[in-house]
């Protein structure tokens, strides 16, 4: 492997390499406008795809209504309507079957509450399955009933499409929003750790040329069936920003320090590949193995995010490992202007610096160093107690969005469920009403809807006396199917947003219990694999599991107490689970990679001092621009990739602050060699190599 991650550096395959990659991202980069337009952000495209709701979902296109999606739009004023009101409402509903919004069907209404107040006007959306015609029908439908209302008289466009409609907007400005400002905190970070209006370019350019790549192949995937959301495409850029910007500050790092001892910059490039090289294949595959397993998932957003994003990190990787050095042997150490690294200059080596005498102070007392960080960290973790999986449709979006007022006027006066009915699709047409009978029976139903018949059998809507959008409604869902199976037989589904979400929230939880112990069991084997040490692997997924706990506390903790969120979203553990252990093992590998370089010279004790010193820099750097890249999640305005935005990037920076720089440096000084058990080297003799401590200013 050693020579095959030192081809790019060599002085023909440097040109070669450079080309290959111009006529890739030229090529892929021709298809990344169309990854955006792929994106399917309908509810339909979150859930499990064995899920009853979605059964109901295709059931219910057979029906002459099909796959209607309502749009409400709601007049309410707290005094009572008055006759400006209410001409308004009647002048309205003719304006707009006079000449309809796209895919709209008939307006029906005006439907009034029994204190007079509110007034709804009702119609089916039906844009099969384009997501801009629905955008466009609920557009037309809010700009013509919000001219011209009376003074006084509030005006909302709610209902499913309302929901829809909100949701595929905000999703639609992620992606241009991450990439824009992903990229200029990657550039402005770039500019202050190297400290150079030059060498900036080369590791930017290395990740924006992995960033178009990765589009393009999400097209290809998109293509080949996977499902991709706004979700998806948001995460995708941050990814491949602070995963590639990370491997190639490692990389750098080692480039520069061998500048220092070799004069030829094709010798210092191929050098640092063979030795750094390792470590950046072991964390990339790392996080992409755990992404892949994402693809065990029952919630189709979480299957789909997995291939896309281990994907976006392969090509950073592969980026990193081919045109990052290409580029470095063409510019060589002039690149670093002006401060450039020539050979017999000191830096940040194994022999001082601030980490340096960080590791050792902490080797005088590593005992108590790592069990009071230990202590420190459950502590953080006893934010857990918050957390809770209590965010619905109805509380996603952290600004005021219509949908939401709307659904909160029309609660107001109606029964809360009107604004989403649940659907119920009964296989057997002769057993339709016995259905209604029982379901009319049952605590929480406010009213049923007109029987549709067709060649699915029979179809009426539910409506709940709850919010369709709250974990009330969801718990009604299964007492409800079983009233309905039982009255119905085996054929007869509950669909609707409701049933939808509490589906979803199933899946997601089942997804958390299968793929947690799949992903920690795999991250083992490859450290295992890297480090051919069980009990190194042992400590490490230790403490990143520790550190995982303590920053999904905090998260969990500054959501509910002091962002005032109602919940989180069900997958919220699970991809802040996979994000900080795939990640938070990265910075491990980095550090235990080198400790045991260092180790086989010098022993484990004074290799872990080197390892530290020399790795310390360049890892928190890595660590600052991880957790940069991912906070810029949190100024979305989505509650779910605000709160996954926090709490990883809080993650990122315990993981490089405190886990990797004080808890593993910590345990393995007082543990000793025996970190390496099975392998040779837990027999290392340390009183040998102890005195072969390079002195300051000197290279080993």
């Amino acid at each position: 492997m050693a020579n095959l991650l030192a081809f790019a550096a060599g002085r023909r395959a440097k040109w070669f390499v450079l080309i290959a990659w111009v006529v890739f991202a030229a090529v892929a980069g021709s298809f990344a406008n169309k990854f955006e337009q792929g994106q399917e952000n309908e509810q339909s495209s979150f859930l499990p795809g064995n899920a009853e709701s979605v059964r109901a979902l295709d059931q219910t296109k057979r029906f002459a209504s099909g796959d209607n999606a309502p749009v409400i739009v709601v007049y309410r004023r707290a005094g009572g309507l008055t006759a400006a009101d209410t001409a308004k409402v009647a002048g309205d509903r003719r304006a707009l079957d006079a000449q309809r919004p796209p895919a709209t069907g008939a307006f029906r209404g005006p439907v009034v509450s029994d204190d007079r107040t509110t007034a709804l006007l009702i119609a089916p959306v039906k844009p099969h399955g384009d997501s801009d015609l629905l955008v466009n029908a609920v557009d037309d439908v809010r700009d013509r009933a919000y001219a011209n209302a009376p003074a006084g008289l509030d005006v909302k466009v709610s209902g499913p499409a309302g929901f829809s409609r909100d949701a595929i907007k905000v999703f639609g400005s992620i992606n241009g929003t991450l990439l824009l400002g992903t990229a200029l905190l990657v550039f402005v970070l770039l500019i202050i750790i190297y400290r150079s209006p030059i060498f900036w370019i080369i590791p930017l350019v290395s990740v924006l040329f992995a960033e178009a790549g990765s589009r393009g192949l999400g097209y290809a995937l998109e293509e080949a069936g996977v499902t991709v959301n706004g979700q998806t495409g948001g995460i995708l850029p941050v990814l491949v920003f602070g995963a590639g910007t990370d491997y190639a500050l490692l990389l750098v790092s080692r480039y520069r320090e061998e500048l220092r001892r070799h004069e030829d910059k094709h010798v210092a490039a191929a050098i640092a590949m063979r030795r750094a090289g390792p470590a950046v294949v072991a964390s990339g595959s790392t996080v992409i193995v755990a992404l892949l397993l994402l693809m065990l998932a029952e919630v189709n957003g979480t299957s789909g995010l997995g291939p896309i994003c281990a994907m976006g990190i392969a090509l950073a990787m592969l980026s990193m490992l081919t045109l990052l050095p290409a580029l470095l042997a063409i510019t060589g150490r002039r690149a670093f202007w002006p401060f450039v690294p020539h050979v017999g200059d000191t830096g940040s080596d194994e022999t001082h610096g601030f980490w340096r005498k960080v590791g050792e102070r902490i080797s005088v007392r590593p005992r108590t160093v790592w069990i009071a960080t230990t202590v420190g960290l459950l502590v953080l973790c006893l934010g857990l107690t918050q957390l809770n999986t209590n965010l619905t449709q109805g509380s996603s979006f952290r600004d005021s969005v219509d949908s939401v007022a709307g659904q909160e006027l029309l609660s107001q006066a109606f029964p809360a469920g009107a604004n989403a009915p649940t659907n119920v699709i009964v296989g057997d047409a002769a057993r339709v009403d016995a259905v209604r009978l029982a379901l009319s029976r049952e605590p929480g139903v406010a009213a049923l809807g007109d029987v549709e018949r067709g060649p699915a059998g029979g179809r009426f809507d539910l409506t709940l006396d709850d919010d369709p959008y709250t974990k009330a409604a969801f718990e009604q869902i299964p007492a409800l199917r079983e009233t309905a199976k039982s009255a119905g037989g085996p054929t007869t589904l509950i669909g609707g947003p409701t049933a939808e979400q509490r589906d979803y929230n199933v899946a997601a939880a089942h997804d958390n219990r299968l793929i947690v112990p799949i992903v920690l069991v795999v991250i083992f084997l490859i450290l295992v694999a890297l480090l051919r040490a069980v009990t190194a692997a042992l400590i490490l997924i230790a403490t990143v599991i520790l550190s995982f706990g303590a920053a999904l506390g905090v998260g969990s903790f500054f959501s509910i107490q002091v962002f005032g969120f109602q919940g989180m979203d069900s997958s919220y553990p699970l991809l802040v689970f996979i994000f900080l252990v795939a990640l938070g093992v990265d910075y491990n590998i980095f550090l235990m990679a080198r400790v045991r370089e260092e180790a086989h010279r010098h022993g484990t004790r004074p290799g872990m001092l080197r390892g530290l010193a020399v790795t310390g820099a360049v890892i928190t750097s890595a660590g600052i621009v991880l957790a940069g890249t991912f906070s810029l999640l949190a100024v979305l305005p989505l509650v779910f990739l605000t709160e996954l935005g926090f709490t990883i990037a809080f993650g990122v920076l315990l993981d490089t602050l405190i886990v990797r720089s004080i808890l593993v440096p910590a345990l393995v000084f007082d543990i000793g060699p025996a970190i390496w058990w099975p392998s040779r080297l837990a027999q290392h003799d340390e009183t040998r190599s102890a005195t072969v401590e390079t002195p300051v200013g000197r290279h080993a």
